[in-house]
């Protein structure tokens, strides 16, 4: 018999296989997409070059949202958990915390931005 330590390593690892799968298929989506634009650019006869710049504005876009997503995550947590070992804490931890995912979401925001930048050249 495992127990409850058993158990949650079990769930854990669950959850680890299905995050993997679902980041495999965002990553070959995101691929995909890239390698239709640039068959469709190579059929209209357009250079390589856009092509590039588009998976590039794709990949950026992607890695962009998960790590702040990511990173939103791990914050939220750490900041629960702060709070329900000290819950007298919970109005010092607010204003960090909000400022934290604020500067997250501009990191994401960036990486759009830059997206917008390098789909412009194409």
């Amino acid at each position: 018999m495992r127990g409850v330590a058993g158990k949650e390593s079990l769930e854990r690892r669950d959850e680890m296989k299905r995050l993997l799968a679902f980041m495999t298929a965002l990553f070959t989506g995101i691929f995909a997409t890239g390698v239709a634009m640039a068959a469709e650019g190579a059929a209209a006869g357009a250079d390589s070059k856009g092509a590039a710049i588009a998976i590039a504005a794709g990949i950026a876009v992607a890695i962009a949202a998960f790590g702040a997503a990511f990173g939103q995550g791990r914050v939220g947590a750490a900041a629960m958990e702060s709070i329900g070992r000290n819950p007298n804490a919970a109005d010092r931890l607010f204003l960090p915390l909000v400022l934290t995912l604020a500067l997250l979401e501009a990191l994401a925001l960036y990486g759009f931005v830059i997206a917008i930048i390098l789909s412009g050249k194409i």
